[in-house]
């Protein structure tokens, strides 16, 4: 790959234009070179600043860099129109994410998703990833078809930030851009048509090791979801099911989710 070094590739400002936007990145240098670098990808009201330090442990522990990053519409990103396709995360993960992947010029990642983030990595690793580039993919709490459980459960985020302070937590980290993140995101999951959404038709394509990790009590998806990757993908997969833990396992379960990625970065990176 003819692109820049990884993290001399990222600008100063933090912002990466891929594909007519201007996404805001966040690079963590590796402590040992040669291994994958972990890029992570948020969840549907996620972005760079709502990750927290969890990439920074997550990069100590397994000496690999890391590249956070927060979709149009999300964080300092560029803005997007709403409402979104009900194909958005489609596109994310078949176009928009091999392009950042180039634009950083990253030639070997593990992919870290979280919720949406999850789906997207699925998409990406199984429909636009013919070089190889992918090694792993680490998905927490993912949905690969949506379910009545997620719809209820979108409806009443719906009602909390129309009649609650959600708005207005999340306008810490989203800026001008928190109506632009919600309502993309929550219009499209209670969109009647979101009910034919699903990605199942990318999970046989998916070769490299999968990791699953996923609360007893997730909120928006049942174990129909993990059963479906278990069953579906072509290479390994390992799943986590964590008690006393709902639908953010790095922030529910911190520990037992950092002690899951080490061991499954560890076979992808030659650490452990």
């Amino acid at each position: 790959m003819s692109a820049a070094a990884f993290p001399e590739a990222i600008p100063p400002d933090g912002m990466l234009a891929v594909g007519g936007a201007r996404l805001e990145v966040r690079a963590i240098a590796p402590a040992t070179p040669g291994r994958p670098t972990l890029v992570f990808l948020h969840e549907g009201l996620g972005c760079v600043s709502r990750w927290r330090d969890f990439p920074d442990v997550v990069a100590a522990a397994t000496g690999c860099g890391a590249l956070v990053y927060s979709r149009a519409g999300y964080g300092r990103s560029s803005p997007v129109e709403v409402p979104r396709p009900l194909s958005y995360m489609h596109d994310e993960g078949l176009a928009v994410l091999p392009r950042l992947l180039d634009a950083a010029g990253l030639s070997e990642v593990v992919l870290v998703g979280h919720s949406d983030g999850a789906s997207i990595a699925l998409v990406h690793a199984g429909g636009a990833d013919p070089g190889g580039r992918v090694k792993g993919v680490a998905a927490l709490a993912p949905h690969v078809f949506c379910e009545e459980l997620s719809v209820r459960s979108i409806a009443r985020v719906r009602e909390a930030y129309e009649k609650g302070d959600l708005r207005a937590r999340l306008q810490r980290h989203h800026g001008d851009n928190v109506d632009c993140a919600f309502w993309g995101w929550n219009r499209a999951w209670l969109d009647p048509g979101f009910m034919r959404w699903n990605i199942e038709e990318y999970l046989p394509r998916i070769g490299v090791p999968v990791l699953v990790v996923q609360g007893e009590d997730d909120e928006y998806g049942t174990e129909a979801q993990w059963r479906s990757i278990e069953e579906r993908c072509q290479g390994p997969v390992e799943v986590n099911v964590l008690g006393g833990c709902g639908h953010s396992p790095h922030r529910d379960q911190p520990e037992a989710t950092l002690e899951a990625l080490l061991r499954f970065v560890g076979r992808r990176g030659g650490i452990g």
